[in-house]
């Protein structure tokens, strides 16, 4: 379902190792931010599923989790339940990352297990399908990231180093395959959430290929608050008819 899909890409934020993190990078105790997932097209507004990120703070660094769940008139159609599970250092660098997906009759687990060494970020990919399991190898020179260790480091970025319209890249590792991430910092806009408010944010933009030619998955505009908390308010993705909308707010999963 494309609608849940764009909740794992919401995620695939990122960062180069051009990029500065600023002097007092911040860290975090415990975080939970509920999102709501709307699909758009024309007039059509329907309030389609729910997502929920949260991050802890461990012995080893950081744990977070990304769920996503299709609300109750959804799962008369197509039920969804994805989870998202990294393990990170302090510095935000993914130490074992697992993707679980449940959606309809489908059902599919991923890990990833990161290492380091000479400047050389490698990975051992171990996939679960009903067909049985495969496993691969991934490397990148420099560092390289999963779909939830990004999202941190990117809200860790000092924006007054990021020159405005300029691509960066950066490497992510998934189940299988080395996607190249290329952001666009777009400057700061007034965005409009769901609630009626209105809030300055960092205007990002995203494209994701294989081989830096090849697109491998939905493009993604996002909006990150100007405060200090770095807050992901706005996510949007593109679909052949209409779009996908992401909003900071609600009560949770269940809402």
């Amino acid at each position: 379902m494309k609608t849940l899909r764009l909740i794992r890409t919401a995620v695939l934020a990122a960062i180069v190792t051009v990029m500065a993190l600023p002097a007092g990078a911040r860290s975090y105790t415990s975080e939970t931010l509920n999102y709501q997932i709307v699909y758009h097209w024309g007039m059509i507004w329907k309030h389609a599923g729910n997502a929920q990120l949260s991050i802890r703070r461990t012995p080893q660094g950081y744990y977070s989790q990304l769920v996503g769940r299709t609300r109750s008139w959804a799962d008369k159609f197509y039920p969804v339940r994805d989870t998202l599970k990294c393990t990170m250092n302090s510095q935000f660098l993914p130490l074992r990352y697992e993707k679980c997906t449940h959606e309809k009759k489908y059902r599919a687990r991923d890990v990833v297990k990161f290492s380091r060494n000479n400047g050389t970020t490698t990975a051992k990919c171990t996939r679960w399908r009903k067909g049985g399991v495969k496993h691969t190898n991934l490397a990148n020179r420099g560092n390289a990231y999963d779909m939830l260790s990004v999202f941190y480091m990117l809200r860790n970025l000092d924006f007054d180093q990021l020159a405005k319209n300029k691509s960066y890249v950066t490497c992510i590792f998934s189940g299988k395959t080395k996607e190249v991430l290329t952001i666009k910092y777009r400057g700061v806009q007034t965005v409009t959430l769901r609630d009626n408010s209105k809030h300055q944010a960092y205007h990002i933009t995203f494209k994701f290929t294989q081989d830096g030619k090849r697109k491998s998955s939905d493009d993604l505009d996002a909006w990150l608050s100007t405060g200090a908390d770095r807050k992901p308010l706005m996510l949007v993705g593109r679909l052949s008819f209409g779009e996908v909308r992401c909003y900071l707010g609600g009560s949770g999963l269940n809402s």
